[in-house]
């Protein structure tokens, strides 16, 4: 019982100065890795991907530093325990269990602290990888350019109206369907070159220049 009491008065200042020694882990501040706005993207919504995917990093690893802090404060708590019933047991031998206990307590606390210590530190490494990864996977999926990963791909031009016939104009004109400018009226000579086209390619024949048009003609070599 003495030496239970003993250990109990000289354990419970070292836990709390393991907790100190033992370091923690943090969640993390924000992403390590740069990203660059997708090709075209405005500033603005270039900031709003940044706080969207920030916040869904931050999700991904929620709790994981308090858990390993838990740990970290475990492992320093054992360290002291164990030692200071090691030191009681052969302090007491000796003829002074307290003195014992001291020590050995401040020998578990050392070594306890020093392996929580490398478990935060090792836990905070792979909380902040976790991190990156989950706001690069964001970033990437809205577009944006990110380190290690392909362009993202430019997103498809649409047309319409005088635009569209234009398109289409330049895309005959360059199978050789078409003769002159590309000016966007549709006039019989631009009806007839798609007729031809359609005809040649198996297309119905409507002489109608659309997207779905434009984008057969495109893959045309």
């Amino acid at each position: 019982m003495l030496h239970r009491n003993l250990i109990g008065k000289v354990t419970a200042p070292a836990v709390a100065t393991a907790l100190l020694l033992a370091g923690c882990a943090a969640p993390p501040m924000g992403p390590t890795v740069q990203v660059m706005p997708g090709a075209g993207k405005p500033l603005g919504e270039f900031q709003g991907d940044d706080a969207t995917c920030r916040g869904m990093a931050q999700n991904a690893v929620r709790g994981q530093a308090e858990s390993a802090n838990q740990n970290a404060a475990g492992a320093a708590a054992l360290g002291t325990l164990g030692g200071a019933a090691l030191g009681a047991a052969i302090g007491a031998a000796a003829g002074n269990a307290g003195t014992g206990a001291a020590i050995g307590a401040g020998s578990g606390l050392a070594a306890g602290g020093l392996y929580g210590a490398q478990g935060s530190a090792n836990a905070q490494g792979g909380i902040q990888y976790q991190y990156n990864n989950a706001y690069a996977q964001c970033m990437y999926a809205r577009g944006n350019q990110v380190p290690g990963y392909a362009p993202p791909p430019a997103a498809p031009v649409t047309y319409s109206g005088a635009a569209l016939v234009q398109a289409v104009q330049g895309q005959l004109i360059r199978l050789g369907y078409l003769h002159g400018a590309a000016d966007g009226v549709q006039g019989p000579a631009t009806t007839n070159a798609i007729v031809a086209y359609e005809r040649t390619n198996g297309l119905p024949v409507d002489g109608v220049a659309t997207p779905g048009l434009l984008g057969r003609l495109q893959a045309t070599p």
